[in-house]
């Protein structure tokens, strides 16, 4: 079987190899970075949010969350560091460009899919949850994830899905979770 460069390395770094975390630190310091610039934050701000991603990326191994890849080590590593700067930007109470949020939701999360969900199975409810939010629809989905998942504002979801106001956005998110109850409501009950 012919394993790939980054499968090499991750069971290098699950050994705790000194030189496999540097080298993944230094090869992927100046992708990230030119990947970050257009966010329009400080380089120095970069470069924080590079070293948390990266002490993210390494508790991840240490701690047996990162078993498996599903992506390149890049690609993971990039994909942690996007929400830590999204997160930074709304501390920082900066404009954040709502092309680029939604663009962010509709992308495939390498970072939570990555985890090894074999070894945790879901609960009933965590399934059926994932069941009916896709059957609410995206808009839907995507309000519901945006707010209690992402942690958003009223305000941030209404610039980055482009609503008129709050109050629609309000709305909107009051009949999705009031349809998501009465999908569980209505599932029949086990013994």
């Amino acid at each position: 079987m012919n394993r790939s460069k980054d499968d090499i390395l991750l069971e290098e770094l699950k050994k705790g190899n000194d030189r496999a975390f540097k080298q993944v630190y230094q090869d992927n310091r100046n992708k990230f970075l030119s990947f970050a610039k257009k966010y329009g934050l400080e380089q120095q701000d970069l470069l924080d949010i590079y070293q948390d991603s990266y002490i993210t990326l390494f508790e991840n191994v240490v701690e047996g969350k990162l078993v498996k890849l599903s992506s390149t080590l890049s690609t993971y590593l990039i994909s942690i560091g996007k929400y830590k700067i999204l997160d930074r930007l709304r501390k920082n109470k900066q404009h954040v460009n709502s092309e680029l949020v939604l663009e962010l939701t509709k992308q495939k999360d390498e970072y939570l899919e990555s985890f090894d969900l074999e070894t945790e199975e879901l609960t009933p409810e965590e399934v059926l949850l994932e069941k009916y939010l896709d059957q609410l629809g995206e808009k839907c989905k995507n309000i519901l994830i945006l707010f209690y998942y992402k942690k958003y504002s009223i305000r941030e979801i209404m610039k980055a899905g482009k609503y008129n106001s709050e109050n629609v956005v309000k709305s909107q998110k009051s009949r999705c979770l009031k349809t998501l109850k009465q999908l569980f409501n209505n599932t029949p009950k086990r013994l």
